[in-house]
């Protein structure tokens, strides 16, 4: 029972939290600071609840309508912001069977990964065809190519490793690109089965909180359009959840399809008072595009690793 006034007070608070981050975060649409309280919209989906079971537990009254109200509405505005997500169409995954097959892994290793060996062994342990990685470190680098991938080098500390040879890039990036777009690393590859060529793009976009990153979006939408659009591969870390408008936004001016569908990769760990903890993953941060020619066959979550995101394994079928 929810006898004291604390009590009752904690629950109305946790209810009028809950309602004023749902509703602040409808304004994200046309204001990048509020649309950051979209990005933890099941957690105050979780908070809504747990004012309904306090609710619930013992309140009786105008106390027990109120919170159940508070908690209504809460949930209310923080499922609006989560249902597009489950709500927009993927293609089905299919078998691929005769077509050819790739799989990629994309992972923000983490420029203090604790364990760049077993991160290497997992990774050579999936037979990966490409591997996208963000914030890829000296040790890991060379960790990977001693288990016969090629590295790719991008422009900070994106790359892209592979077992076959890169080909010849399509096409030199226009010098102004250089200034605007998000640490990226680009490669172009022969289809297996000798089925033409394919290129993949990894990215690393700031967080929405850096000002002087606005433009990066943007500019990655105005270089993929350099690229065929339809054997395109983009993974990385978006620094964004699919209940942002941000990536919203972005999922509509690229001219392909996200596979991941609310698959949380951050965080596996955090770094708290000098300790790292473990941590279930809450945010989906990683995301996967492709052109229509590919179909999903598979995608699932890695293990956690050394570090402070989960590797994303994904099987795809290119069917032209």
């Amino acid at each position: 029972m929810i006898r004291s006034w604390t009590a009752r007070l904690i629950a109305l608070a946790f209810g009028l939290g809950s309602l004023a981050a749902g509703v602040l975060a409808q304004w994200g649409r046309t204001n990048a600071r509020l649309d950051l309280l979209g990005h933890f919209a099941p957690v105050w989906l979780a908070v809504a609840l747990a004012t309904a079971l306090l609710a619930l537990a013992g309140t009786r009254g105008a106390w027990r309508v109120s919170l159940l109200a508070l908690a209504f509405l809460g949930a209310a505005f923080s499922a609006s912001l989560l249902a597009p997500e489950f709500a927009r169409p993927i293609r089905p995954a299919v078998g691929g069977e005769g077509a050819p097959r790739l799989r990629l892994i994309q992972f923000n290793s983490w420029d203090a990964n604790i364990d760049p060996a077993r991160t290497a062994d997992w990774i050579a342990a999936q037979h990966p065809d490409v591997v996208t990685i963000e914030e890829v470190t000296p040790v890991l680098r060379l960790a990977l190519e001693a288990r016969g991938l090629r590295y790719t080098k991008g422009m900070v500390s994106a790359a892209i490793f592979s077992r076959a040879p890169p080909a010849p890039a399509p096409f030199m990036v226009p010098q102004p690109f250089w200034r605007v777009l998000p640490d990226f690393a680009r490669a172009t590859f022969n289809a297996p089965g000798g089925a033409g060529a394919f290129s993949v793009i990894a990215v690393h976009l700031n967080r929405p909180t850096i000002a002087e990153s606005a433009g990066q979006p943007g500019a990655l939408v105005r270089f993929l359009t350099l690229y065929p659009q339809d054997r395109l591969i983009m993974a990385g870390d978006f620094n964004r959840t699919p209940w942002s408008f941000d990536l919203r936004r972005l999922d509509d001016r690229f001219a392909l399809e996200r596979l991941d569908r609310a698959l949380p990769t951050w965080p596996a760990r955090l770094w708290v008072k000098g300790r790292r903890l473990r941590l279930p993953p809450l945010l989906p941060i990683d995301h996967v595009y492709v052109g229509r020619a590919w179909r999903l066959v598979a995608l699932r979550r890695g293990p956690p690793m050394g570090s402070d995101h989960y590797p994303l394994v994904v099987d795809l079928a290119l069917e032209d």
